[in-house]
């Protein structure tokens, strides 16, 4: 027996129910529930073959998922994914995560590739769902994140006919995606998904599939494909003659130096190792920030935009830089008569925006061990480290100032260190972009911490997201959305989501009540301030309303016991702490 759906009200005809087969139905028959034509009416779910076929196309996607390692799907159910979330429910090996909208759903996603290097996998429903999903896809995208998007799409049969919530899926998503395809036949499907997980690993980055409604629901046996059999992981060894060629420009070098970027994330140590090797400071892109103890002698902390001034005098001050694991934007910050040495796995970023003297294509850590075990033991340049310690010492006084500053409206800075006393060193944080970025990535020391935030596009309304996916993946860990008022509102509502799941996050809000980085650029560029400034809930009240904690911060002699009675918390918080609107952080052009 099968079933039709009418495509005007999604009515379902059931042979089974009716006790009379479709076909047999007068032409002028009618959509009880609305009215449409037999015409209107779809097959769904026909039986092709053997009646004896138990499983049909979205219960296979989910088994494939599952044996790929998949724990979570992000998004919002809807008519035409609904296939596919009652294969997620009857599997029971994937937990489907429902969010207030699909832009939270895809930052999960994109949240959880970036902390785990794990595949991360957001639904929507075709429409506005599937477009809801693009900047949190964008942000995968650009900082190099494995995404999986499952589009809902309306059925097979009715693509290029202007049926409802019908729009050009693969011709939207094609810009920004490694692989962006469609499913139009049940003997596709996993053969699609595996090479849609294959894309999505590769650059890492993000692929897209579109599932329409009706093939969704076509009986399919097959069996899924084993992952160790289809999927390879490799890691690119350095070349001999490059690691040579390095060695002997280390070794010749008075005055090294290194930028860090995200390919060393995994790296910590034997970044620390090289450059005790070498008496070579260490300066981190933001992305990157918290992979070594930004107290320790070596650290500079983050070098760029987000960055401080001492980071950026050293490197200049350096007769050699290693640039390892990052394209660095930045080329403006290294004078042009300084040697280059560049370490990343993507041959295209080597020499993309500096002059190298030294390209290696390989994995940073297998590059870094090469050169410890090869490159002398360095004596330090003492003048140039002295001025190094010089200028970190005059850093930390002024960090120590904003640490004792009870001035009202409260000083962003102080924040910072009254997060800073309070935080655990293993804690993860998530940042949202806004003037209270700079304020973060300049002052915060990383003693084990580690961060993270939306680097290459810098979209607003990350922070939340990002940290209700963190907790997802690392329950026994504190777990810090650090946001702007501006970019928290944007997804506020998705709080609920962290009340309904039991994840105990902790969001810090700077509450100024507008756009405060907006209002520095409208300064800068000589414009009058305007359309900056916007009324404000009570983020404490609206915490408790939804089931968290919420606590409301005024006078900065009572935020370190705020902070203290949130983190000790079981439930999700908000701290919203009203900060000086005045008090703007120094900016540079862009994030990194």
């Amino acid at each position: 027996m099968a079933r039709y759906r009418c495509m005007v009200c999604n009515w379902v005809y059931d042979e089974e129910k009716e006790g009379k087969k479709f076909s047999e139905q007068p032409d002028s028959y009618t959509c009880p529930n609305c009215g449409a034509p037999k015409s209107a009416f779809v097959p769904e779910g026909i039986v092709k073959g053997d009646e004896n076929i138990t499983t049909n196309v979205a219960d296979k996607i989910v088994e494939q998922l599952v044996s790929f390692g998949v724990k979570y799907i992000y998004g919002i159910p809807g008519d035409s994914n609904l296939p596919l979330i009652e294969a997620i429910r009857k599997s029971g090996k994937i937990k489907f995560i429902l969010t207030r909208h699909e832009e939270t759903a895809a930052f999960m996603a994109c949240a959880h590739g970036k902390m785990t290097d794990r595949l991360g996998v957001c639904i929507s429903i075709a429409g506005p769902g599937s477009t809801n999903l693009i900047t949190g896809l964008m942000d995968a995208a650009e900082d190099r994140s494995p995404v999986l998007s499952l589009l809902g799409q309306i059925p097979e049969v009715y693509l290029g006919s202007e049926a409802f919530q019908e729009i050009g899926q693969l011709e939207l998503f094609h810009p920004f995606t490694d692989s962006a395809q469609a499913i139009a036949r049940s003997t596709q499907a996993l053969k699609l998904v595996t090479m849609a997980v294959k894309h999505a690993y590769k650059n890492p980055g993000v692929a897209a599939l579109s599932m329409p409604t009706d093939v969704l629901v076509e009986k399919l046996d097959q069996s899924i494909f084993i992952p160790g059999m289809r999927l390879a992981k490799p890691m690119p060894g350095p070349k001999e003659d490059d690691i040579g060629r390095a060695v002997y420009l280390i070794n010749e070098s008075k005055r090294p130096a290194i930028i860090a970027g995200w390919g060393t994330r995994h790296y910590g140590d034997t970044l620390v190792k090289l450059a005790d090797k070498m008496k070579a400071p260490i300066a981190t892109t933001s992305r990157a920030k918290g992979v070594i103890n930004e107290t320790h002698s070596l650290s500079l902390g983050v070098l760029g935009s987000l960055g401080s001034k001492h980071a950026a005098l050293s490197i200049q001050s350096a007769d050699l830089v290693i640039v390892i694991g990052t394209g660095f934007r930045h080329a403006h910050l290294v004078p042009s008569g300084i040697k280059m040495i560049q370490i990343d796995w993507d041959p295209m970023r080597i020499g993309r925006t500096f002059d190298i003297h030294v390209g290696i294509v390989g994995d940073a850590g297998m590059a870094m061990e090469r050169l410890i075990a090869k490159v002398e033991m360095k004596k330090p340049d003492r003048e140039f480290w002295d001025t190094i310690q010089k200028m970190k010492a005059a850093h930390t006084k002024e960090i120590e100032t904003e640490a004792e500053d009870f001035s009202r409206p409260i000083n962003p800075g102080y924040v910072i260190q009254a997060l800073k006393r309070n935080i655990t060193k293993d804690a993860i944080i998530c940042v949202d972009v806004g003037d209270h970025t700079y304020w973060f990535y300049k002052k915060f020391k990383c003693e084990g911490q580690r961060t993270f935030l939306s680097a290459n596009i810098a979209s607003m309304g990350f922070g939340l997201p990002a940290a209700l996916s963190a907790k997802l993946d690392f329950p026994d860990r504190q777990v810090i959305c650090v946001a702007g008022d501006g970019g928290f509102a944007m997804l506020a509502s998705d709080f609920t989501t962290a009340v309904r799941e039991k994840l105990a996050i902790k969001a810090i809000v700077f509450n100024d009540g507008r756009l405060k980085n907006i209002k520095k650029e409208q300064i800068r560029d000589g414009y009058p301030v305007f359309g900056v400034d916007f009324p404000n809930p009570d983020f404490a009240r609206f915490a408790i309303s939804c089931g968290g904690d919420g606590f409301r911060v005024e006078d900065p002699k009572a935020l370190d016991a705020t902070l203290k009675q949130a983190f000790v918390s079981p439930k999700p918080c908000i701290v919203d702490i009203i900060v000086d609107p005045e008090k703007l952080a120094p900016s540079g052009e862009r994030f990194d």
